[in-house]
């Protein structure tokens, strides 16, 4: 197997139904991380891989599963842990897109934030792959709900952050539990002792891949800051996105407190704009997601806590309103920007203080910023500034009531919208989510009210389902 990261999917010892896949979601060439992982991955070895967010991690140990996953019969076996339900969440998404020829593919979530009673039931019935954080799957192993006899491949997704969020007897328990004969993988941004002691204890002659291109950034991204006191902070980043109109960005801030301030400030002035943090109920955190990933909110304000695990494609623009104290988490933010080979754009609002900490992020990542100046703010009338800006969402997002476990699929949505239901054009409907027991779906805003209406007088799959506009 070539091992050159241009190389391509057809190139793997995968069945022909898996390379269509991988292409239909245009994944052309492999990531340095897959080119490397995978092959080693096919061949049943344990493996540790080093590399930061945004390398195309989440493909390179799913391929492997899928390939040697035996559909007949629904026995657990394989079991992912991550580091919080956002991930969870991210992983499962994108196994399921990965895995949507393999018929009959059970993935179920095991977080905090879901109710019980729904885990339990998907598991009776019987689930093939399991994406969990340590907490509830430990919790079921308890409760004796979660059986992991036949479990031949165990992957700990950030493992470091687990290890740092106090998760380490939790993932030793579940460790134990696992038959000895399994293929053990750690994914890792770094490679703290921790991690060395726990591959010593649970690995079997572990290969070590790390990618050293990617030490620190995934892609090229611009990395600019501007410097600002506390007091035009917020006209700056006004400024800032009259000048750059991303469609699509996310603002951090280091504490609840201040994302909410910032966020009702914005849409004070007709931004549209969701805020995260880490109070959120999960249905919350669900339907604000769900908003932007769709285009229907602009604008995102978050804290690093909340923001753990959110993937948003073509993310335009990165806004640090207030710096964080570790160089690893500003890379950690600004990694979201710049995905698949594309150019990212990630922009810092400092005041002096933060200033000092550029120093030791420019020598953490090996790249310099660009230093510039915002334009004269202090005297600026944000009244007038609203006309400039124009930063409404041009997208709405339904909600309807039915999903997987009710069959729902997206062609089924797509056929309402476009049929005597909606009559809808293409152009006009966005992003379609299909969860387990409700879906969203993006309209165009001009007509979401004249849509919603005709759904709910129609049908989707000849029965009638609860609709919706998320607001």
């Amino acid at each position: 197997m070539n091992s050159n990261p241009l190389a391509s999917f057809s190139s793997l010892s995968i069945s022909p139904s898996l390379v269509q896949v991988v292409e239909e979601l245009g994944f052309q060439k492999m990531t340095p991380i897959q080119a490397q992982s995978i092959p080693l991955l096919l061949k049943g070895k344990d493996l540790i891989g080093q590399s930061k967010t945004g390398s195309g991690k989440t493909a390179a140990f799913t391929l492997p599963i899928l390939e040697n996953l035996k559909l007949d019969g629904r026995q657990l076996q394989a079991l992912i842990l991550c580091p919080t339900r956002e991930l969870c969440a991210q992983v499962a998404r994108e196994i399921r897109k990965l895995g949507r020829r393999h018929s009959g593919l059970q993935v179920l979530t095991l977080s905090g934030g879901q109710p019980l009673f729904t885990q339990l039931g998907a598991l009776e019935k019987g689930i093939h792959i399991v994406v969990g954080t340590p907490g509830r799957v430990l919790d079921h192993l308890n409760r004796r709900t979660l059986d992991l006899r036949h479990i031949s491949s165990l992957v700990l997704d950030e493992a470091d952050r687990m290890l740092e969020m106090g998760f380490q007897e939790d993932m030793e328990k579940i460790l134990k539990e696992v038959p000895k004969t399994r293929q053990t993988v750690l994914f890792s941004a770094t490679f703290p002792p921790s991690i060395g002691a726990m591959s010593l204890a649970y690995q079997k002659n572990p290969v070590r891949v790390t990618i050293e291109d990617e030490a620190h950034l995934a892609s090229p991204i611009r990395q600019i800051f501007y410097e600002a006191n506390s007091e035009v902070k917020f006209n700056g980043l006004l400024w800032l996105l009259e000048q750059n109109k991303p469609e699509s960005s996310i603002v951090f801030c280091n504490f609840k407190a201040s994302v909410i301030e910032l966020a009702r400030s914005l849409s004070k002035v007709g931004i549209s704009v969701g805020s995260l943090h880490g109070d959120l109920e999960q249905n919350e955190r669900d339907r604000i997601m769900a908003k932007f990933r769709n285009r229907s909110i602009r604008v995102l304000v978050a804290t690093d806590v909340a923001a753990r695990g959110i993937d948003v494609e073509n993310l335009d623009v990165v806004f640090n309103f207030e710096l964080p104290s570790q160089p690893d988490i500003y890379v950690h933010r600004i990694g979201r920007t710049g995905r698949a080979g594309k150019k990212g754009l990630a922009i810092s609002l400092l005041n002096a203080r933060e200033k000092g900490r550029i120093s030791s992020i420019e020598k953490y990542t090996g790249i310099k910023f660009e230093e510039k100046t915002l334009a004269k703010l202090e005297n600026l009338d944000v009244n007038s500034f609203k006309n400039k800006i124009r930063q409404d969402a041009a997208m709405a997002t339904l909600f309807i009531s039915g999903g997987r476990k009710e069959k729902m699929r997206p062609g089924d949505i797509l056929g309402a919208l476009t049929g005597e239901a909606g009559s809808l054009q293409g152009a006009d409907i966005g992003k379609i989510e299909i969860h387990d027991h409700f879906s969203y779906v993006a309209i165009t805003k001009e007509i979401s009210q004249d849509v919603l209406q005709k759904l709910r007088n129609g049908r989707i799959k000849g029965r009638k389902f609860r609709i919706e506009l998320v607001q």
